[in-house]
């Protein structure tokens, strides 16, 4: 893994490389933390994968520059072209999944994916908030997480936007789906 330094910094070392990942962090965010372990140990098992990681306390033009907005967040690139976000702190396996199936031959140019952003809402004891989060998984989907239990904010802004108190709530690029509706969630996150 490399460190990038700026934006300009990162642009210049992105060129001519095919496969580029581009991992944000803050040293002092537990979730970071957890986040650069597993991107550390992808990295390992998949060295095909150029990685590059910005420390979001000392660079701060990169994050604006492509709407990050929340941190830890993982960048993959194809041929200089951003395909996919991927937020928070997953398990290396997933991520060396996620990134050899999102930078394979379909990861190319001409067929770039549309970046999509999926968020669900859980609680800690929701036992199809865990079914729902492991099929996410398995279809290589990556998410972020909210627990409601713990942020209340969140969870009487979900109420608001859907009606519906339980949980899981799953929001698609702004798209509410109540529970674990594999029809919908399929149509939406295009999944054959």
């Amino acid at each position: 893994m490399q460190t990038v330094l700026s934006l300009n910094d990162f642009n210049q070392k992105l060129t001519g490389k095919e496969h580029v990942a581009l991992f944000m962090y803050n040293p002092d965010n537990e979730s970071s933390r957890c986040a650069f372990r597993s991107i550390t140990e992808a990295n390992y098992l998949n060295r095909s994968i150029t990685v590059f990681v910005a420390d979001v306390s000392q660079v701060r033009d990169i994050h604006p520059f492509y709407q990050i907005t929340s941190i830890p967040s993982l960048l993959l690139f194809s041929n200089g072209k951003l395909i996919n976000v991927i937020k928070g702190c997953h398990e290396s396996e997933y991520l060396k999944s996620l990134m050899n199936h999102e930078l394979s031959e379909k990861g190319t140019e001409t067929d770039a994916k549309k970046i999509v952003q999926v968020t669900v809402y859980s609680t800690p004891t929701c036992s199809w908030c865990n079914t729902l989060k492991s099929w996410l998984k398995q279809n290589n989907i990556s998410f972020r997480d909210v627990d409601v239990s713990r942020d209340e904010k969140a969870a009487q802004d979900l109420v608001r936007r859907s009606g519906q108190q339980g949980v899981p709530q799953t929001e698609i690029n702004g798209q509410i789906v109540v529970g674990f509706d594999q029809q919908r969630l399929k149509q939406l996150l295009e999944i054959q």
